[in-house]
């Protein structure tokens, strides 16, 4: 199943669900009762799932019908503050979301996505004037334009990039509760979107997904790299559901929250048979002249690099190769003398298999906090609360 349900349809079954009839939900809906049954029975002809008990005295929600409809609450919640964001001129009791369409909001959020209406109809499998005939209405009715042309296609206003962030949790908070419908029914095939920064993508993150997959067979997994502002900017707009690895002082931003898992201290990593990869007696001094692949400049083991050096009175180095990668700081060390400063966790299985070593030289004050990164208001599926309670135990079980 997809998240691409029919808005209207949500809309009256929360309806429903809080009146407790269709005769009582007809008014605010501005719908027929027979519309209203209608709409009910399409939407649960989508879900698979009977979310309402039909009685002589009225409609009762079942036990799957208000684990949907909570998740259905959570993402309208969203939608909801597209008004702080479009102030409209003229005087309407409506809501925004009372009055778009999700072909509207799909739309909307895949041009602001793309930045361009023929990417975006590419990527919808849509025509070109279908998309900007469904942005244009939605335009219309926040009472402003989102887009202005730029040489790449469309650049959308702050306005319209918030709105896409609210949409695309939206649709997020939906993709979760069509999960928890299969999960209710012993069919744990959800999804999980995991961000690994450097020290959780060799082992860590690994090795846990492995055990949740054979808990889960039938889960969809995705392990997204890359740097950690791409992965901060993508857990914010719901595309992936937390991060793993180093923890971020101060927390960037409001609606994000970091739970700590375990502090990690930095070793100082070079190739097998450096001159430092035995010596104990290496002044920082020495070090100083070394020749480093250093994290990049916002990462908290970059600050812990700096941190060091700055603690015994001396000037951090400043001719680095800066790089995130693991494989080409692996290729720059195995072919040169220089050194690189990583957790013991990151290259465990590379000191393993004697492709690189570790100075015994201990560097004190390089400890971060190392943990998970969600959104505040986040709620975990069972598959996803059960990947967290398993890489809590397993980091456990090592300390």
């Amino acid at each position: 199943m997809n998240p691409l349900l029919n808005l209207k349809h949500l809309l009256a079954a929360l309806e429903v669900q809080k009146r407790g009839s269709i005769s009582a939900a007809t008014e605010p809906m501005f719908l027929s009762q027979p519309a209203i049954t209608q709409a009910l029975s399409k939407l649960e002809r989508e879900l698979g799932a009977t979310i309402f008990t039909r009685t002589s005295k009225g409609l009762y929600t079942t036990e799957i019908g208000k684990v949907f409809l909570n998740r259905a609450e959570r993402a309208i919640q969203w939608l909801t503050l597209l008004d702080s964001v479009f102030t409209r001129k003229e005087k309407i009791q409506r809501r925004l979301y009372r009055t778009i369409t999700t072909t509207q909001l799909r739309a909307f959020v895949t041009v602001v996505q793309c930045g361009n209406y023929s990417l975006a109809a590419n990527k919808l499998n849509l025509s070109q004037p279908t998309v900007h005939r469904a942005v244009k209405e939605m335009e219309s009715h926040c009472g402003r334009p989102f887009f202005q042309r730029s040489p790449s296609g469309v650049e959308p206003s702050w306005q319209a990039r918030q709105a896409a962030r609210y949409v695309s949790l939206y649709f997020s908070e939906l993709a979760q509760g069509l999960d928890e419908i299969t999960e209710f029914v012993g069919n744990a095939s959800g999804s999980l979107r995991v961000g690994s920064l450097p020290l959780a993508r060799t082992r860590i993150v690994p090795q846990t997904i492995t055990m949740l997959l054979e808990e889960f067979p039938s889960a969809h997994v995705s392990i997204i790299d890359g740097a950690y502002e791409e992965q901060l900017d993508a857990l914010r707009h719901g595309h992936l559901d937390l991060i793993i690895g180093a923890l971020r002082n101060p927390v960037p931003s409001s609606d994000i929250q970091q739970i700590p898992l375990f502090s990690d201290s930095l070793h100082i990593v070079v190739r097998p048979g450096h001159a430092i990869a035995t010596d104990t007696s290496t002044s920082v001094l020495e070090l100083q002249e070394l020749e480093w692949v250093a994290p990049n400049e916002n990462a908290p083991a970059r600050a812990a690099f700096v941190k060091f050096f700055k603690d015994h009175g001396l000037k951090p180095p400043e001719h680095v190769i800066e790089c995130s990668s693991l494989m080409a700081t692996r290729g720059l060390l195995l072919e040169s003398d220089r050194a690189a400063l990583l957790s013991k966790k990151q290259v465990e299985i590379d000191v393993d298999h004697g492709l690189l070593a570790i100075s015994p030289r201990k560097l004190a004050g390089t400890d971060r906090e190392i943990g998970i990164t969600t959104r505040i208001n986040w709620k975990a599926t069972k598959l996803q609360a059960r990947f967290i309670a398993l890489l809590s135990s397993d980091l456990l079980a090592e300390c």
